[in-house]
Order: C-alpha cells, then sequence, then structure tokens
C-alpha cells in the first residue's frame, strides 16, 4: 500500500510539472524552494540541546553562545525573500481574479483558508499531544516548552496573513502611486520609525515596523511582477549593491546587531520589530534573486530539476510548519535516549555531532511531512471569478479572518511556559480554530466560476 501510494504521488507530481504553462515564472518556485530550505536548516542549526544544573536535558539558541556565527545569519535570514515573492504571486492572481470578475473578499477568504487549514491542523495535534503527555505524567513545563517550539513558526505566517489580508489594498495603491513610490515611501517611514524608536526610546511607535517592512517586500513583489523592477543582472547587481552596503553600513556605523536573528541579550533585535537593518538586507537579497534570474531559466526547464521544485513547492508550508516539532522530536529520538551526548555549545564535541544532529531532525521532519501533507495537497486551488455576494458570508469571512489572526498573533508572542491545559493559550487556540471553521461555512457561501489556478503548479501561490 505505501510503495502504490507513493507511486501514485510520483505520477501525480510529474504530470502536475509537465502541465506547467509556459509562461510560468518559474524563479519564483526556486527561489520558495531554496527559502524554505534555508529557514529549516537555519533554525536546526541554532537549536542546541544542554544539559541543565540539574541534570536534565535543556534548550537554547546556540547563537547566544557562538558569536561568530552571527555574519552568517544574513544568510539564512531570508523570511524577506518570503514576501516578496509571496506579491509577485498575490499580483498575478489578484490581477486574474479582478479581470475574470471576482471579489477582494472571496479573494482573502480564499488566501486564508489554504494556510489557516494547515496550521489549525499542527496546533490541534500539538494540543492533543500535550493533553495526552500530561495525563500520562509528563512534567508540565517539559511539554510546555516543547510546544513552544514546535509553535515558533508561527510568527512568520501571523505576519503574512495581515500582508495579505491588505493585499487588495495595498495592490491598488501599488497601480494608483506607482510600483516603486510606493515601496520608497515606505523605506522612509521606516527610518522613520527606526528613529523615534531607537533614537526617542519611543518603543510603542516601532511596533508600526511589523507591518511597514513586510509590507515593503511585498510591495517589491509588484513590482517585479509588473516589470518595474525587471530581473536583469545590472538591475539586481545595482539592487543587492545599495541593499547590501546599507546593512553594512547600518550594523558597522549604526546601532544595530550584526546577527539578523534575535538573540537574548542584544539591547536592540532585528526582527522584533524588524529594523531598517534588516529592510536593507531583503533588499540586497532582492537583488540577488534578480540578478541571478537569466541564468536558471534553462536550468529549471530540465524536467528532473522542474519537478523537484515543484515537489518541494507543493508541500513548502507543511515543511514549514512542521520543522521545528521535528526538532523536538529528534532532541527527544538523540539527546534522551542517549544516542547523542550532550555538550558545550561551541565545544569541539557539539560542531562534531552536528551533522547527526540534523540528519536526526530531516528523518523526523520526513516522517511528519509524508504524515500531515495530504491537508495541504488536498486544499482547493485558487479560482478565479470568486464572489462572496451575501452580507452573512462577508461577516463570516470577516470574522474568520480578524479572530484567525488575532489568535494566531497571540500563541506566536507568547513567552515560552506552560499556557493552559493543551500548552498553548486557550482563548488563542480557540480564536484559530473558530475562525478557521468561519472561513470554512463561508466557503459555501462564495460563487466561483469553474477556473484553473493563476499561479499554476499546486502549492506554489501561497
Amino acid at each position: 500500500m505505501v510503495v502504490a501510494a507513493l507511486r501514485q504521488a510520483t505520477e501525480t507530481l510529474r504530470d502536475t510539472a509537465d502541465a506547467t504553462p509556459s509562461g510560468r515564472e518559474r524563479h519564483v518556485d526556486l527561489v520558495r524552494a531554496v527559502a524554505i530550505l534555508a529557514v529549516v536548516v537555519g533554525h536546526w542549526l541554532v537549536a542546541a540541546v544542554t544539559e541543565a544544573e540539574d541534570g536534565a536535558v535543556d534548550g537554547v539558541n546556540a547563537l547566544e553562545v557562538v558569536g561568530w556565527a552571527h555574519p552568517l545569519t544574513w544568510a539564512f535570514q531570508v523570511m524577506p525573500l518570503f514576501f516578496f515573492i509571496g506579491g509577485y504571486a498575490n499580483a498575478a492572481s489578484l490581477t486574474a481574479n479582478r479581470r475574470d470578475g471576482g471579489d477582494a473578499v472571496a479573494w482573502v477568504a480564499s488566501r486564508f483558508e489554504r494556510i489557516l487549514v494547515p496550521a489549525a491542523a499542527m496546533l490541534v495535534t500539538l494540543a492533543l499531544v500535550v493533553v495526552v503527555a500530561r495525563l500520562v505524567g509528563v512534567d508540565a513545563d517539559a511539554a510546555g516548552s516543547a510546544v513552544w517550539l514546535a509553535s515558533i513558526p508561527l510568527w512568520f505566517l501571523a505576519a503574512y496573513l495581515a500582508v495579505v489580508g491588505l493585499a487588495p489594498l495595498t495592490e491598488w495603491a501599488s497601480r494608483r502611486f506607482g510600483h516603486l513610490l510606493v515601496p520608497c515611501a515606505l523605506v522612509v517611514s521606516v527610518v522613520v520609525v527606526d528613529v523615534l524608536h531607537l533614537g526617542v526610546g519611543w518603543d510603542e511607535v516601532g511596533q508600526l515596523n511589523h507591518l511597514l517592512v513586510w509590507v515593503a517586500f511585498h510591495q517589491l513583489g509588484y513590482a517585479w511582477r509588473e516589470g518595474v523592477l525587471p530581473p536583469t543582472v545590472r538591475v539586481g547587481a545595482l539592487v543587492a549593491g545599495l541593499g547590501l552596503s546599507a546593512a553594512f553600513l547600518a550594523v558597522v556605523v549604526g546601532p544595530y546587531p550584526t546577527s539578523m536573528v534575535d538573540v537574548a541579550g542584544d539591547d536592540i533585535q532585528n526582527v522584533t520589530p524588524p529594523t531598517l537593518a534588516l529592510l536593507a538586507l531583503g533588499i540586497g537579497q532582492i537583488g540577488v534573486v534578480l540578478a541571478v534570474r537569466d541564468s536558471t531559466a534553462d536550468w529549471l526547464r530540465r524536467p528532473h530539476v522542474w519537478r523537484v521544485v515543484v515537489g518541494v513547492n507543493a508541500v513548502v508550508l507543511t515543511v514549514f510548519l512542521w520543522h521545528m516539532t521535528a526538532a523536538v522530536v529528534a532532541a527527544a529520538a538523540l539527546h534522551l535516549t542517549g544516542l547523542v551526548p550532550t555538550a558545550a555549545v561551541d565545544s569541539a564535541a557539539w560542531l562534531a555531532w552536528r551533522p547527526v544532529w540534523l540528519v536526526g531532525c530531516a528523518v523526523a521532519l520526513a516522517v511528519l511531512v509524508a504524515a500531515a501533507c495530504g491537508i495541504e495537497l488536498s486544499m482547493p486551488g485558487a479560482r478565479r471569478g470568486a464572489q462572496v455576494p451575501s452580507i452573512l458570508g462577508r461577516l463570516l469571512v470577516g470574522a474568520g479572518c480578524v479572530g484567525a489572526l488575532g489568535g494566531m498573533i497571540a500563541i506566536a508572542v507568547a513567552e515560552e511556559g506552560v499556557h493552559g491545559p493543551a500548552g498553548l493559550p486557550t482563548l488563542a487556540l480557540v480564536a484559530v480554530l473558530a475562525g478557521t471553521a468561519s472561513l470554512l461555512v463561508a466557503r459555501h457561501e462564495r460563487e466561483r466560476e469553474p477556473a484553473g489556478d493563476p499561479g499554476g503548479s499546486r502549492g506554489s501561490s501561497s
């Protein structure tokens, strides 16, 4: 049965890849695939298992100890690219939806649903595991720490959903005021916010960058899609040079830390909230993406290469959602059993065992993805011309989006600890599940025209 399922999945993947429209921008999918691998490996590398004073196994962010690794975060902090390519895909989808008579409410509902259903399934699974674990005697603090670590990916999804919810408005603004003028205005806004936050000490204002920075990257994706930011070596090199130079100056001359990942103890963090330094780094990465586009075009037309890229994109959300759970599983399997000794972070023994740690995480993730990817693969593709004509349907969509997003933000910002019987903030978990259910109910209120997914292959447009 397993062999038959694998054969069927392989055939489906081949057929999907071979049916790719000739005009599809395959570089978008390549960037998404490479970026998700960078995120996964980066998170696994900084996750370190140590031994506490009482002899219990504990966890630590290796970057708190391994200072020499901080510059490496410039290569692994690729979240800006997800918003950038998301902007490209969302611009294409919104344009097709508008052309075919669809409305923005249905579009947002579809986008939220495709992300929330797999995320809600993960949260329910984690909650059930924690409840069972506590019933059989697992320490509450250990269970709380495990589920907190597993839910780390939700901070990105919360930010991305907020940007998606605003996409119809930001896409209109891009068309109305200029595809480069809007992101330039956002860059200026980030500078002003950082001055008020870091220079004046107005911490509340600094939180605005949680939206401004990510929307700026998304807007640049619109500019690429509309041809205003062409993917050429000349343009890419210029953008990369400006962005990376600004990031270097922000760190060397300015007040920003070298690490583009938050490190406990630093007076300033580059991610919470995002800073001008992170914005500059992201712009530099975007320049690199644009510069290498032509060199990947022929390579991506090789059938075996393209099938791998399509395969990764088909389960990219599942991989992202479960990769930190895989780290928790690997820690239990390797360290709690004594198969891999705990060693002081940055010691020779610790470095020597890192490859084994990565392999353990990869095996755990492969099993989890195989078990959970059916949810993502079964999600309906984006449909053109979708509408939500009834007031009830629009209320359900609005309540679902706001409730689920609010719950996800609450889970993402919760500090490590025990949060209710399921290990997660109870009200936040209920909000995510209720919001997701509301969107599923609202699906029946939509009027859909039978049309294909403007994004092409499944899993590549969200």
